[in-house]
């Protein structure tokens, strides 16, 4: 659905779409809304009961950086896990957890 919002003055287009969340927990997003993101990643941020979900820029290569500080015995799927957030927090501006 497309339809017209106001803010800070100004009309903008908005976009929305109501979507099943699966029993996984995912939710497919709708072309025209993955179209207007321009990218494969996104952030969420929830506050109270609304969620936004804000497009993240290009972030290959930026793991590259955490590479040398792999400790010995440590699981490489934790280690992934922790360069991607970090990563994602510097492109998004948010600390990571």
């Amino acid at each position: 659905m497309i339809g017209n919002a106001i803010y800070k003055g100004k009309v903008n287009k908005m976009t929305t779409a109501a979507v099943k969340i699966t029993r996984k927990g995912q939710v497919t997003i709708p072309k025209e809304i993955r179209e207007k993101l321009k990218t494969d990643v996104v952030y969420f941020e929830v506050e109270d009961d609304t969620v936004i979900v804000k497009p993240v820029g290009d972030v290959a290569g930026c793991l590259e950086k955490y590479a040398a500080n792999i400790k010995q015995g440590v699981s490489l799927r934790l280690v992934k896990e922790k360069a991607w957030e970090v990563a994602v927090g510097e492109k998004t501006g948010k600390k990571s957890s």
